[in-house]
């Protein structure tokens, strides 16, 4: 571990002190502030429930839209999407004409904290739940010196030195490749975060989760329980260890169904195919990952391109009508608001409400292996997040305080 003290590391015009404890910031994917409440109301999570009282405990304002990627991204480089350019999971390109996964590095354009720190001589350790994030979150890292880790829990029996840092994690860990559907993915970044404390000392940690089980059980209902229950046991350890920790999430979530379990949504494709022609304008979901049994690709957060020379404002009005979208925006106004790049988004965007999702046409979604009532985000509803310090910090409350302020306030914490 690399405690003496040094300069600031500057990383996209934001300065973050020089640890002098390990400074971790833990994603909690899908933690809608409500989690948390009912978890440390039934006595499961005192740990939390301390740092709460003797820490310091704000909500604050994930960026939108309120998807994983972008907001992982966000937190690890302390800037919103305008600046690091990942605006979704999933994206259209006009200039090949492909709608594509928004997880390859060569989407990034700004670097992330942990490769300043590791620029800087720290030793840095990330460890996600899934895959798809992991290039991105390990982007300008190299593995041949033993300071830097990064993998996923979900390919965590393939990895290697060469290309993340570690060979095998899940024989390193002694647990097995977790499924990926599955609290274990999730437990699997936690422990794997506390041997990496205690056994390789990094100065700079980020742990990110899975949405599973947010997406599965409501936060009264014993699967969300379980796993707050769970993840409290690890954040007792990482807090013995001496690190100074933040806690906050992605995204919340919330339920987006009908009275008879049903999806709630609205066909938006469908709608513009009927009003301009059949494939005149293309709707995009930037929720749209290949982990259909979470979302169905359904959330609150959609962008369409219209054909040139089309009445935007009649469009926009005529969407703005339905009263399943709450606010429909065009490009500018979007980007302008939302701090999103303006060469990934289309003409127009649009968000529907707490209880609804936006689709693109009904034939377009799988949605068989929904086995639970419907539960997403992606909107202004899903922004709110938990943002917890387990050492008193001055910190403002939303919307000052956003999500990607986490290594900023952890390396703070950590520097005193």
């Amino acid at each position: 571990m690399n405690l003496q003290t040094r300069a600031p590391v500057t990383a996209n015009g934001r300065a973050y002190p020089w640890p002098k404890v390990p400074a971790v910031a833990i994603c909690l994917d899908g933690c809608e502030p409500a989690y948390l409440d009912v978890a440390i109301a039934e006595g499961l999570m005192p740990t939390l429930k301390r740092m709460r009282e003797a820490g310091t405990d704000r909500i604050a304002h994930s960026v939108i839209p309120s998807f994983t990627n972008p907001n992982n991204l966000s937190i690890a480089t302390g800037r919103p999407p305008a600046v690091h350019g990942i605006c979704g999971n999933y994206l259209y390109e006009p200039e090949t004409g492909q709608e594509v996964m928004m997880n390859d590095v060569r989407f990034l354009r700004a670097p992330t904290v942990f490769a300043k720190f590791y620029e800087a001589g720290a030793r840095v350790a990330v460890v996600t739940a899934k895959d798809k994030l992991r290039a991105l979150l390990g982007a300008g890292l190299r593995f041949d010196e033993d300071r830097a880790i990064a993998f996923s829990s979900e390919k965590s029996g393939t990895t290697t030195k060469a290309e993340h840092g570690i060979a095998n994690a899940s024989r390193w860990l002694g647990m097995p490749v977790p499924e990926v559907y599955s609290a274990d993915l999730s437990e699997f970044v936690f422990a794997a975060g506390v041997k990496l404390l205690r056994e390789w000392k990094p100065d700079v940690m980020y742990l990110s989760t899975t949405d599973y089980i947010q997406h599965k059980y409501a936060p009264d209902q014993q699967g969300a329980k379980d796993f707050y229950a769970m993840f409290d046991r690890y954040l007792a350890e990482l807090d013995e260890l001496g690190a100074a920790i933040v806690v906050t999430a992605d995204h919340g979530m919330k339920p987006k169904h009908l009275a008879d379990g049903s999806p709630a949504v609205i066909y938006v494709q469908d709608l513009l195919d009927d009003w301009l022609g059949k494939g005149a304008a293309r709707v995009i979901l930037p929720i749209t990952d290949p982990y259909v049994v979470h979302h169905g690709a359904l959330g609150s957060f959609a962008t369409a391109y219209l054909p040139e020379g089309e009445d935007r404002a009649a469009i926009m009005a005529r969407l703005a009508a339905r009263p399943e979208i709450i606010l429909v925006l065009d490009r500018e106004e979007a980007v302008r608001r939302f701090e999103l790049p303006a060469d990934r988004i289309g003409d127009i965007v649009m968000i529907s409400g707490e209880n609804m999702t936006i689709g693109t046409s009904a034939h377009r979604h799988d949605l068989a292996a929904l086995k639970e009532p419907l539960r997403s985000h992606g909107g202004l509803t899903e922004q709110e997040v938990p943002f917890i310090v387990n050492r008193v910090i001055d910190l403002p409350g939303a919307p000052v305080l956003r999500n990607f302020d986490a290594f900023l306030y952890a390396c703070t914490a950590a520097a005193v």
